[in-house]
């Protein structure tokens, strides 16, 4: 059963009709960089909840959860209905083995997201630790507008604060933008342009890859990346060198 508190809301960035960002004051206890909590709103008598990955690094006090408002869904409408100093609840611990500390030793540390699943990969970066086992660090975002790019800015001052150890590549689908690669990332990886982008190889000696998105770019990379560069799923108890979180 999960511990539940109230949460005050202190900040919202709505960078889109459908993206936005809430910024919250809870009294939740110590997470991990790469976890989830669950937000939570009690609507007609029935609490409805979903779950969202920290956006914020852990010693961050504002906590950040990037959201998109589902055409039809019973929550997200409503967050996004929210103002500066409304209460939602939020779950007091967080949960998710989505995180650095599962993640093996590697030369290259590929960081693979769509949408709103970036959230963990920018929790983890802003944070900034254990990232000293990785050489390389790519973080890769890939939205179907370049309007979606919400966390750009932040990501370009990662960039900035990494010095050359991150590197980041953009991905757009449905539009020619400049600095951003066209289409899908599976399709991508498949015929070289992300790697040629970045100038770093996708493999198995050199390489871990951490997916975070839409299950079917999830699904359909593994898939490739498992026919095409032998690569595997990493498990505690089998090592391998794909380590995934579907946002549905």
């Amino acid at each position: 059963m999960a511990d539940w508190v109230s949460g005050s809301v202190v900040h919202i960035d709505n960078w889109t009709d459908d993206l936005f960002s809430l910024r919250i004051h809870a009294p939740v206890r110590p997470f991990t960089a790469g976890q989830f909590a669950k937000l939570a709103l009690d609507i007609n008598g029935e609490r409805v909840q979903r779950a969202y990955s920290y956006v914020n690094s852990p010693d961050n006090p504002d906590l950040e959860f990037y959201l998109v408002t589902a055409s039809g869904g019973k929550l997200s409408p409503k967050l996004h209905q929210l103002k500066v100093g409304d209460q939602l609840l939020i779950t007091q611990d967080a949960a998710g083995f989505f995180v650095l500390e599962e993640i093996p030793d590697c030369e290259t540390l590929w960081m693979l997201s769509t949408g709103t699943a970036i959230g963990p990969f920018l929790s983890i970066l802003q944070q900034g630790i254990d990232l000293e086992r990785f050489k390389h660090i790519v973080l890769v975002h890939a939205v179907r507008y370049s309007k979606d790019l919400s966390y750009l800015p932040l990501m370009r001052e990662l960039e900035n604060r990494y010095n050359g150890k991150l590197r980041i590549q953009t991905v757009v689908s449905r539009e020619q933008a400049k600095g951003s690669l066209v289409g899908r990332v599976p399709a991508l990886i498949e015929d070289g342009q992300l790697e040629s982008s970045i100038g770093l190889p996708i493999n198995a000696e050199s390489s871990h890859v951490m997916l975070c998105g839409n299950p079917q770019m999830v699904k359909d990379t593994q898939q490739l990346l498992k026919e095409q560069r032998h690569m595997t799923k990493h498990l505690r108890r089998k090592p391998g060198h794909i380590t995934s979180e579907q946002y549905w």
